[in-house]
């Protein structure tokens, strides 16, 4: 006779009175910082990311995740609602859905295979992989097809046909900021492609991605005219047709060890520039990703682990305090 082992399932995430508690998570170093919002009330979402994500002051991470039950009349698991570092809302993250996903399935709140994740961009389908307890140790994502015309990703450039893509659209370099020396050193090819993954990108290759100054320029292109809604900013360094090196400054929390959506749009750039294939590993300050587009008229998938760090109980008064003086 066999005897069915269950998982082992990790507590939920509890209130009280005074304090909102958290679990931090991170994929290949993308951090957030997730609350259980079947559970915990947040308040003040906007305000509680800017808290909780300094890392003098907060908790520390690249924003906030919120957990919370799908929309009423959505078909889903689990919806995720997340926060950038600056306390703007960002429709999806890649790296913070499997990490959703994980805490979901963890902690009992799903046990759906694959678990269907509400975001801003769509239900998303994940599969998962679990651990010799039952837990999530990795997942891929369908990321949904991208979106390429211009005005729906939105870019806006003088002169461009807002129904088309932006494939290799030149970039008026001479006015960016300060010195642009570094820019032979980098081997920049001065040109941009634009994707959505449900989120805007602007994908720029080189010849080496560590001599780019990306503390400078990142925040310039992120607010630039083109972008009205801004946009993330990945530098992309291809080693082999299936293996690039990217660097990544993310909308609202600047530069990141990781991007999921920027991942999979830099997957997207390469295979409709012909610089990389439909199967692509990513190499990120954080990790790797595993990105496949094999399909141009179907979606993006991503795989990658998720981790759990600690858990903890946080007090937004008395941090505000401190930070208000």
């Amino acid at each position: 006779m066999t005897t069915r082992t269950e998982p082992e399932r990790t507590p939920p995430i509890m209130s009280d009175d005074r304090h909102i508690q958290f679990v931090k998570m991170h994929g290949i170093g993308n951090d957030y910082v997730y609350i259980d919002a079947t559970r915990e009330d947040p308040g003040d979402p906007v305000e509680l990311a800017r808290l909780v994500s300094d890392r003098n002051f907060g908790i520390g991470g690249d924003g906030l995740i919120l957990i919370c039950p799908p929309s009423e009349g959505v078909d889903a698991d689990v919806r995720m609602r997340m926060f950038n570092a600056d306390g703007t809302e960002s429709q999806m993250c890649g790296n913070g859905a499997r990490c959703v996903a994980k805490y979901a399935v963890d902690s009992g709140m799903s046990t759906s295979h694959p678990l269907k994740l509400q975001t801003d961009a769509g239900v998303l389908s994940v599969q998962y992989e679990t651990d010799q307890h039952g837990r999530v140790r990795s997942a891929t994502i369908d990321m949904g097809r991208p979106v390429l015309d211009a005005a729906s990703i939105p870019v806006i450039i003088p002169g461009h046909d807002p129904a088309q893509r932006v494939l290799d659209q030149q970039l008026p370099t001479e006015t960016w900021p300060g010195s642009i020396e570094w820019i032979g050193p980098a081997g920049l090819q001065a040109s941009l492609t634009a994707v959505s993954m449900g989120n805007p990108h602007a994908v720029i290759y080189c010849s080496d991605v560590e001599k780019v100054p990306l503390e400078r320029i990142g925040p310039f292109l992120e607010c630039h005219g083109w972008f009205p809604e801004r946009i993330n900013v990945h530098f992309v360094q291809v080693v082999r047709e299936d293996h690039v090196i990217m660097r990544t400054w993310e909308r609202g929390s600047g530069i990141t060890l990781a991007c999921g959506t920027g991942a999979s749009a830099v997957c997207v750039a390469g295979v409709l520039t012909g610089r990389t294939g439909p199967r692509l590993t990513t190499e990120l300050p954080g990790g790797t990703l595993l990105i496949q587009w094999s399909d141009m008229d179907g979606p993006v998938h991503m795989t990658g682990p998720a981790h759990e760090v600690f858990r903890g109980r946080f007090d937004p008064e008395h941090a505000w305090s401190d930070v208000r003086g």
